[in-house]
């Protein structure tokens, strides 16, 4: 496949949160494409009735050397962390947690959430940064109309508007929603890679199909992206970016590394209870423990070499 072409993501079925997991899509990491800039992880849940799955009960879980992204279409998250942060998630706003060397929190569906939907993200910290203190920030993006589609930008800059929310790497998060039988060209970093999650609706990204929950890359060169939606609906898709990410990373469970013996640190300091992941209060009910490191070495992951 040349670099002009659209990759095509499919998604798999993982079950999220331990005993009480509700299913997510997830399209990042994959034996195809470990990262697409430095976002490395993607989760794509709901429409859930909470009412018939439970919603989301995630316990106290550890993580180290990456951010986390939160972003809602419906629904409401109660998020604390062992930072002491207490805050909400809800649609059209970003929550951003930065666990560097190491944080712990947790992710409850509200008792008035009726319908859950919406991506968890991670971002990986380069190597400089990845024991970086903890950090949560908020943001509330402004929607804004460009020609055929409504944008909130919760990262990065696009068609103008640039979010105040920092990372470590240069980042494009946007939420673009795409009128019905409407097409969108929006000019982009040409130094960026690019991935289209798709939320709903029939949605093509230049020329290329793309089916709900599944995500098209954009390798880098393009000036511009044109993003198309052939139903009789609003599309709502998921925009990201970023320069590719060079550096080998090492993902275990709630953990980014760069070697093995990174992991092996981390899940014995999650397991007991050490100082590095602090404390959250305020959840009623046990930490999720650690699973079992694999009968062999975890090896480092990168992109394939680009053609």
């Amino acid at each position: 496949m040349g670099d002009t072409e659209i990759e095509v993501l499919t998604a798999r079925d993982v079950p999220l949160g331990g005993p009480r997991a509700m299913t997510v899509r997830r399209t990042l990491p994959q034996r195809a494409r470990t990262l697409i800039g430095a976002w490395c992880f993607a989760d794509h849940y709901g429409p859930d009735r909470v009412a018939e799955s439970g919603g989301m009960d995630v316990a106290p879980h550890p993580h180290t050397g990456l951010q986390t992204v939160s972003w809602l279409f419906s629904g409401e998250i109660e998020h604390r962390d062992s930072l002491g942060t207490h805050a909400y998630v809800r649609p059209g706003e970003i929550n951003l947690m930065t666990g560097g060397h190491g944080i712990s929190h947790t992710e409850v569906s509200t008792p008035g959430t009726t319908v859950l939907h919406g991506v968890q993200l991670w971002v990986a910290l380069p190597d400089e940064h990845r024991h970086a203190a903890r950090d949560f920030q908020h943001h509330a993006p402004r929607a804004f109309r460009v020609d055929g589609a409504e944008l909130r930008v919760f990262l990065g800059t696009l068609a103008g508007d640039t979010s105040p929310v920092r990372t470590f790497t240069p980042l494009l998060g946007a939420e673009v929603l795409i009128d019905a039988g409407a097409t969108v060209t929006l000019d982009v970093d040409p130094g960026f890679e690019h991935g289209l999650l798709v939320d709903e609706g029939d949605v093509s990204l230049d020329g290329t199909a793309l089916k709900p929950a599944e995500l098209g890359y954009a390798a880098p060169g393009r000036t511009t992206l044109t993003l198309a939606n052939a139903s009789d609906r609003p599309a709502r898709t998921v925009l990201l970016g970023g320069p590719p990410f060079e550096e080998e990373i090492v993902m275990w469970w709630n953990f980014i590394g760069r070697s093995h013996q990174d992991i092996v640190e981390a899940r014995e300091a999650w397991e007991r209870a050490s100082d590095r992941f602090g404390e959250v209060t305020g959840y009623p009910g046990d930490r999720l423990p650690a699973p079992a490191l694999p009968n062999a070495v975890i090896t480092p992951r990168r992109n394939p070499a680009r053609r």
